[in-house]
């Protein structure tokens, strides 16, 4: 059984709208073993609309359409659906009743153009919109030797498309699939390799055909691994997906920091809370990025301590105690000053570790030999200092920084428990 998928709606043709229905429709229908072959989207023109319709019924088995359904006069899905399949619009009782009764509730007047939300292509059916006054629309249409498609219309109001699938749609869509099948996926977290290092290190578990699926991509100079079982039950996919999990951690090791939506400052911080330790920061070149990443993440109260922002060198002194002598013979990019930044860090914080991130070099793409970025991490015992060559694209530079920041205090903290 196959799906496709039409958003309605000039603002998504143009832009204007990002169109989020579509994707979580998708991932919905993809636990229930359904696969997506089709996005479609089409602007606001009757005819247009009518044609993708027929397009869709007639190469899918599940169609489910989200937009189009308020009062205006550019919401046009019922009247393009009634067009598709060649029926007239009548008015469905059931569908004008509950619009009157939503407005009833909201001692609101119901203006007489709210009335077309009722038409319905003769033959279909109303699905319930517990708090929206634009009732869904299902309808079946025969194709002969193919077997029926099934047709949904939905309000492209995401909290109320939503509900309606939770309401009702789920369990019409999950029966219609037969119940029988799931889909469950994993999502595995890695840094501190690039996304062909880490495929070469897996190489038996990104090949085609195997089961269950491994993909790989990079977002944001992380490397997402992610694991699909199929199968008769969530508790036989997660099974079979459990040893390929194990596989990944042997063949990885520490290059794994996390699964599902965690980022690196969840794994700094579960760890920092594991053994009970705090963290202070002082940055120049992030800009605060890695603070803002730290104080977003969940359970910072009390592990995270603050940061100090600097834009200029002239701060240095007064605000981390770096000394006139150094700030002279040192340029700012140097190890020597992101050294003296940690240490400032730490006695002004009084945290078990003080992260410290330097000024980068200036990023020139044509250099032989780019310069060196640098951050350090102070501690009771010492301070250690991390480099890496300032190269890549431009637009990621900072987050790699940051997120090389993160990674130096998380794999010093697996290093000591």
């Amino acid at each position: 059984m196959h799906a496709e998928i039409l958003a309605i709606g000039d603002e998504i043709t143009s832009g204007q709208l990002l169109d989020t229905n579509t994707q979580w429709l998708s991932q919905r229908l993809e636990e229930f073993g359904i696969r997506t072959l089709y996005h479609t989207t089409v602007g606001d023109e009757l005819e247009p609309c009518a044609a993708v319709f027929r397009q869709a019924m007639d190469r899918s088995d599940i169609v489910i359409c989200t937009g189009g359904l308020g009062p205006t006069a550019d919401d046009l899905t019922r009247e393009a659906l009634a067009r598709a399949v060649g029926v007239p619009l009548v008015c469905n009782d059931k569908a004008l009743e509950h619009i009157r009764r939503l407005f009833a509730r909201r001692q609101r007047e119901m203006p007489a153009r709210n009335e077309c939300q009722a038409l319905f292509p003769e033959g279909a059916d109303m699905i319930h919109n517990p708090n929206g006054t634009a009732p869904g629309v299902a309808l079946e249409i025969a194709r002969g030797d193919h077997g029926p498609c099934h047709f949904f219309a939905l309000p492209g109001v995401p909290a109320e498309m939503k509900e309606m699938w939770a309401d009702s749609l789920g369990t019409t869509i999950r029966r219609l699939s037969g119940g029988n099948h799931v889909v469950v996926r994993r999502v595995i977290k890695c840094f501190g390799a690039g996304e062909s290092q880490i495929e070469a290190m897996l190489p038996d578990l990104i090949r085609r055909g195997r089961q269950p699926t491994v993909g790989i991509n990079a977002s944001k100079t992380t490397i997402i691994l992610r694991i699909k079982a199929e199968g008769p039950t969530e508790e036989a996919c997660r099974e079979a997906i459990d040893p390929t999990v194990a596989t990944i951690h042997q063949c990885l090791g520490n290059l794994v920091y996390g699964e599902g939506d965690d980022e690196l400052q969840d794994a700094v911080l579960r760890l920092l809370s594991q053994r009970k330790k705090t963290l202070a920061t002082a940055e120049w070149g992030t800009t605060g990025m890695v603070a803002e990443a730290l104080d977003n993440a969940a359970n910072a109260t009390s592990l995270y301590r603050g940061g100090l922002v600097v834009a200029d060198r002239s701060v240095l002194g007064p605000m981390l105690d770096v000394s006139n002598d150094l700030l002279a013979e040192h340029p700012p990019t140097s190890a020597e000053l992101v050294r003296a930044m940690a240490i400032g860090c730490h006695k002004r914080f009084a945290t078990d570790y003080a992260l410290a991130v330097g000024q980068f070099p200036e990023f020139d793409p044509t250099a032989s030999k780019p310069g060196m970025a640098h951050c350090a991490l102070a501690t009771a015992d010492g301070v250690e200092v991390f480099s890496r060559p300032y190269a890549g694209h431009p637009a990621i530079l900072k987050i790699l920084a940051t997120k090389m920041a993160l990674n130096a205090v998380r794999l010093t903290l697996l290093e000591k428990p």
